[in-house]
């Protein structure tokens, strides 16, 4: 069975900055098993954040393209909409995420994801059909 899972800018960072091995070695691993028999999910946001870290990283933009169409070959993207954004500020007042966060979570609550991969959130909070994951956690 072929589940959703929503995959946070942070995964995508430390597979391709490779600034932490150990947590690098597990992206790429984690993106690499669920790639070919999952459906990943992400939002421009995730896009954005991982191009303002890449430039504040001083990659070539030659390397954030490459970067961006590699994470879009594989992802499909849940753009934001009316539904999301009310959702976002539903989450934001029940569960006090902060602005970002809320539209991550709505983003993946939207699209159907049963997990959130990401390392920012707490590992193994369930929103409704949602689950966040932290890849990293013991």
């Amino acid at each position: 069975m072929t589940n959703k899972m929503f995959i946070d800018s942070n995964i995508w960072i430390y597979l391709f900055t490779n600034e932490d091995n150990s947590k690098c070695i597990m992206a790429e691993k984690f993106i690499r098993e669920n790639s070919n028999i999952n459906i990943l999910i992400i939002s421009y946001q995730v896009i954005n954040e991982i191009t303002n870290v890449l430039i504040r990283k001083k990659f070539a933009e030659s390397e954030i393209r490459y970067i961006i169409e590699s994470i879009l070959k594989i992802c499909v993207i849940q753009d934001y909409s009316k539904e999301v954004l009310l959702f976002a500020s539903e989450l934001r007042e029940n569960y006090s995420f902060s602005f970002w966060d809320s539209l991550i979570v709505s983003c993946a609550s939207i699209s159907g994801c049963s997990l959130l991969i990401s390392e920012d959130m707490q590992n193994q909070m369930k929103i409704n059909e949602l689950t966040i994951k932290n890849i990293f956690a013991g």
